[in-house]
């Protein structure tokens, strides 16, 4: 774990633990906020090429040097960010001035902590907690929270309709996500996110990897809902009522501009990272390798772990870009009719399975 290993390198921290612990947290979260901000211009790019790709377009060709007629566009999103950071910040005059400002950031901190406990490789984790699991769990909800201060507090009605129906989502698909991940710690009776990876080690007859997804047919659908459940949390197409421009204009965003208006894209992109990590380090092997005799060191292991995690990621984005968006009958219908009974159906196959053949 970084933080304690940091401690250890203080030498006077026996003397002061409390601000020394403050002090590496601090520490910690700076390479933190940079991971998340590189990696979105990132994920950005690959959006705008994916999706052009898709369409039969060449995508972003302005900005940045490339081989293909003399451009690729590779500072595309940086050109966009700094728009973002330049542009006037407008406070609408009949808004909650102080819930306003504060609306984004606390978006952006659900997503920011929630890095703490993901395992990037075998000694690469901020926080190896031994509720690591029930902690991103937890702490990736505060976003619901930044969403509806963000729409009560624009004092606009499509702001409003737009956070009710985001908190309506987010609130419901967290139970499906929940339950699928109970069956993952019932297989490996623990909630610490290294423990659970470190559970599907090896190899079932030396070719297929033992990863939970493969462990028995019950794990291979919860991978699924929780996959689905994760996109919708993370209010991706078909999954983005909350911000349906064709009826809410920007949902509870609309009022928002420049670098606030920034934040709440900068949490999307960390929340489906989030998203994908859980997914691997509870269903895929998280930083174990999927070929056998390749997982000799922490650099292979981040290597993997970032491979399953921007594969999945992949995935979001090619979901956005295939299908169209729900009804907002039509998404509670799949929540609370189709995958939270699936779910429970999951549970307890996954217990049956445990106590019948182990």
């Amino acid at each position: 774990m970084i933080v304690d290993y940091l401690i250890d390198l203080i030498p006077f921290a026996a003397d002061w633990p409390g601000l020394v612990f403050v002090s590496v947290v601090v520490l910690c979260a700076v390479p933190v906020f940079m991971f998340i901000a590189v990696y979105a211009l990132v994920a950005i790019y690959g959006e705008l090429k994916v999706s052009s790709f898709m369409q039969d377009k060449v995508g972003p060709m302005g900005q940045g040097v490339g081989l293909h007629a003399g451009k690729w566009g590779l500072l595309q999103p940086i050109a966009d960010a700094l728009k973002l950071i330049l542009k006037e910040d407008i406070i609408p005059t009949t808004a909650d001035r102080k819930l306003f400002i504060l609306a984004p950031f606390i978006v952006f901190i659900g997503a920011f902590i929630s890095m703490a406990a993901l395992p990037f490789s075998q000694t690469i984790i901020v926080a190896d907690m031994n509720i690591g699991m029930f902690y991103i769990l937890a702490v990736s909800s505060l976003g619901v929270l930044g969403i509806i201060l963000a729409g009560w507090s624009s004092n606009n009605k499509w702001s409003l309709y737009g956070a009710m129906r985001s908190a309506a989502q987010i609130i419901s698909y967290e139970i499906p996500a929940g339950l699928s991940i109970i069956g993952v710690i019932m297989l490996t009776g623990t909630l610490s996110m290294q423990g659970i990876i470190e559970h599907q080690t090896g190899f079932v007859w030396g070719i297929l990897p033992n990863w939970i997804i493969f462990q028995n047919p019950f794990t291979f659908l919860s991978f699924f809902i929780f996959f689905i459940s994760g996109v919708a949390e993370c209010n991706r197409t078909p999954f983005d009522i909350p911000e349906a421009e064709s009826e809410l204009v920007a949902g509870a965003f609309t009022e928002y501009s420049g670098m606030r208006y920034a934040f709440f894209f900068l949490s999307e992109y960390a929340n489906m990272f989030v998203v994908a990590g859980v997914a691997v380090a509870g269903f895929l092997g998280g930083w174990q390798s999927p070929i056998p005799g390749l997982m000799d060191s922490p650099g292979w292991g981040l290597f993997w772990f970032m491979s399953k995690s921007l594969f999945l990621i992949f995935l979001m984005i090619w979901f956005r870009w295939t299908w169209p968006r729900l009804r907002v009958d039509q998404l509670m219908s799949v929540c609370w009719k189709g995958f939270i009974p699936i779910a429970f159906v999951n549970i307890f196959g996954i217990g049956l399975w445990k106590l019948i053949i182990g």
